[in-house]
């Protein structure tokens, strides 16, 4: 079954729920109105990045009633959803989480597992880590999702991978810095693995980052979609505000395992007696 795939980038106003609800909302009209099944959000997209201790004031449950996540679940009976925000979970801990919305059900919860506490990032400072990465079953195929910084660790598209995922969803919010040859090295970094995790575990990704200037700090937007053999289908511009849309042949993921059979000759019980293995050494030192 092919489908069509919506990335709505956009620049979320900070700690300002209420205008970024209506925002998305109406880019899950949008979305709908370009026959899309599925429209993908950046990281934290219903509060903004940098809440720092605004998560408490943020912080949305991911259920029928709670006022911020209602109307979500209700648009999904549409579309299916995939959206980044504050999580509160019922011992008052808080996550950065994304969720997989379908059919006015939550699908799916993933929690951010790396925090970030380098260069211009606090995450962990605010904010509790996920504990698991898992993969999940929508209407549309197997799908596992990633939460920015989790993207930059090999473990979590391994992980997914080895779940059954065949789509990555990486919702980011990534500030761009330094330039190389004219051209943004945040991106030229990004955009170098996210290839890479396309070819190599013959998967599609689905890339949604956010845009906007948020306490000083510039997001560079750049949204795409990588199809299993690596090939680019679809890109949204740096810096600028898009609804990009792609379509998606799932036939493309039969084609790239035939030709080149990572999943088939992949050798998981190595991999998890090396690393249990490692794990021994370590605690025997």
């Amino acid at each position: 079954m092919n489908f069509k795939i919506a990335l709505a980038q956009f620049a979320p106003r900070l700690g300002d729920v209420n205008a970024n609800l209506t925002r998305i909302l109406g880019l899950i009209a949008q979305s709908r109105a370009h026959n899309a099944d599925l429209v993908v959000f950046p990281e934290l997209a219903l509060t903004g990045y940098y809440v720092k201790d605004l998560q408490t004031q943020v912080a949305a449950r991911p259920r029928a009633d709670d006022p911020r996540f209602a109307p979500l679940l209700d648009a999904s009976r549409e579309i299916d959803i995939v959206i980044g925000f504050v999580e509160e979970d019922a011992r008052y801990r808080y996550f950065i989480s994304a969720a997989y919305l379908s059919a006015g059900r939550v699908a799916h919860i993933q929690r951010k597992v790396y925090l970030p506490t380098y260069r211009i990032f606090d995450d962990a400072r605010f904010f509790a880590p996920g504990n698991s990465l898992r993969a999940f079953d929508t209407r549309l195929g197997r799908a596992g999702m990633m939460i920015c910084e989790d993207a930059w660790h090999l473990s979590t598209p391994y992980v997914l991978w080895m779940d059954g995922a065949d789509f990555l969803i990486d919702l980011s919010a990534s500030p761009g810095y330094g330039v190389s040859d004219a051209e943004l090295a945040s991106a030229m970094s990004t955009d170098a693995f996210l290839r890479a995790y396309a070819e190599l575990t013959t998967t599609f990704v689905i890339y949604c980052n956010r845009v906007g200037i948020e306490d000083g700090i510039t997001f560079w937007g750049g949204s795409c979609v990588i199809a299993p053999d690596g090939a680019m289908i679809a890109r949204a511009p740096q810096f600028e505000e898009a609804l990009t849309c792609a379509e998606i042949d799932r036939d493309a993921l039969r084609r790239a395992r035939l030709r080149l059979p990572t999943l088939r000759d992949e050798q998981r019980e190595l991999v998890r007696h090396e690393l249990g293995r490692i794990a021994k050494r370590e605690l025997s030192q």
